[in-house]
């Protein structure tokens, strides 16, 4: 049996040492609200009777929310990206000239 929507997010909570305040402020970052106790129903055992199955949308829209967390918004079409260009690429150029 392969690995359940459940059991991805808790392995992504723990390799990010994330907290549910974390969880809920990266799920705010795409207008995904989600509450503490939803948060504990999914991170319990399956034979748990308040156990919560997470759902694909569920995992879709916290991995939109790590994704910008992470890395920053997207910049906007017709705007340049504030991230430092590759180096070597720049090397590149001065060895041509």
């Amino acid at each position: 049996m392969g690995l359940t929507n459940n059991d991805i997010f808790k392995k992504l909570r723990v390799a990010h040492k994330l907290r549910d305040t974390d969880i809920i402020e990266i799920c705010a970052l795409v207008d995904f609200k989600v509450s503490k106790s939803e948060l504990g129903a999914i991170f319990r055992k399956e034979d748990h009777p308040k156990y919560m199955e997470c759902g694909d949308q569920f995992l879709r829209n916290f991995l939109n929310g790590l994704i910008i967390h992470l890395r920053g918004p997207m910049p906007k079409k017709g705007e340049q990206s504030q991230q430092p260009k590759n180096k070597s690429h720049e090397q590149k150029k001065h060895f041509k000239k």
